[in-house]
């Protein structure tokens, strides 16, 4: 048996469920998700807990077992809590702006970059110069927040695309937490040679 698709998922106080079929839609404080789950797999809701089932143990019953229960956990706690991605932006003259309709990056090219904000996708940006994580100073947080983890981190994950960190000076968009393995540069390892 799956040990993550055994898992019961609580249903937290203010969040409905409505199965209709194959379909669940979750309601909650920050919003609505449906899902569509596979026609193998079947639901079951008592006194507030809700179990994932699966028919056999065949390997593809077995591998949606664990990825049906993940789903349903994750729109759970979206629609209850949200997700957020904390990407943090290093560089001289590297910033973020938020808009109206999304972002402006100014990312050391010669033209900014202009990015839409996806339906249900919100963004934050906290300006703090001067703040220093591992070994060089950032400019600004970006925060991307939203109740569907997915989208959240393809959101996340294009941001980041636009401009990824180099290993010599570090400069880029990275995530909050991540570690860029460094590399000595031209003259640095020159040095150590002679």
């Amino acid at each position: 048996m799956s040990r993550i698709g055994r898992k019961p998922i609580e249903i937290p106080q203010g969040v409905k469920t409505e199965m209709s079929g194959q379909k669940i839609k979750v309601t909650g404080p920050k919003g609505t998700l449906e899902l569509e789950i596979h026609p193998n797999m079947k639901l079951e809701l008592k006194d507030g807990v809700l179990t994932v089932i699966r028919p056999s143990d065949e390997k593809l019953d077995r591998s949606l077992h664990g990825l049906t229960r993940a789903l349903v956990f994750n729109a759970v706690t979206g629609v209850s809590q949200g997700f957020t991605k904390v990407l943090q932006i290093y560089g001289v003259g590297y910033k973020a702006i938020k808009d109206p309709k999304g972002l402006t990056l100014n990312l050391g090219f010669s033209h900014p970059i202009n990015m839409e904000a996806p339906q249900g996708i919100e963004f934050d940006i906290t300006d703090e110069p001067g703040l220093k994580v591992l070994d060089k100073t950032y400019q600004s947080s970006l925060v991307v927040k939203g109740i569907d983890k997915q989208l959240v981190g393809e959101v996340a994950a294009t941001i980041r695309r636009f401009r990824r960190p180099e290993p010599y000076q570090g400069k880029g968009i990275r995530y909050q937490g991540e570690r860029i393995r460094r590399k000595a540069g031209k003259t640095a390892a020159g040095a150590a040679g002679s």
